[in-house]
């Protein structure tokens, strides 16, 4: 009974240190700098990416992936490509790329932070105006 009671202490004690000490990767978030830009060739968008907790800056992350395309306007298979750019701002994380049409472009982004086990993805729509 004692040896129980110990068992069930410990592991308690384990689970509420696992919550607490370990961020996850849904404690971080990706929001557009500017959610609306010009169409056009040369377009810059650009996300900064944050600690939820905090509302500090990410600086350090490396992104691993980038895609965007008009998904959210029903046309996944128009994609541009995305070329990195250097940003001046703290944890701003910025691309070229060409928006050949106005609408709805969803950038899909996934980044690996510093100390983080997990993968960092986000999903930003920017909407881009004639």
């Amino acid at each position: 009974m004692k040896r129980k009671l110990i068992l069930a202490g410990a592991t308690a004690i384990a689970m509420s240190l696992s919550g607490a000490a370990f961020p996850g990767a849904n404690d971080y978030v990706f929001e557009p700098v500017n959610a609306e830009v010009k169409r056009g060739d040369g377009v810059i968008v650009a996300v900064r990416l944050k600690h939820k907790a905090s509302g500090k800056p990410v600086t350090d992350a490396v992104i691993i992936q980038t895609r965007i395309d008009m998904a959210p306007d029903n046309m996944a298979d128009m994609a541009s490509p995305l070329t990195p750019e250097p940003s001046k701002e703290p944890g701003v994380y910025a691309f070229k790329t060409e928006l050949s049409m106005a609408g709805r472009w969803l950038l899909s982004i996934a980044a690996k932070v510093q100390g983080e086990p997990e993968t960092v993805v986000g999903k930003v729509i920017f909407r881009a105006t004639r």
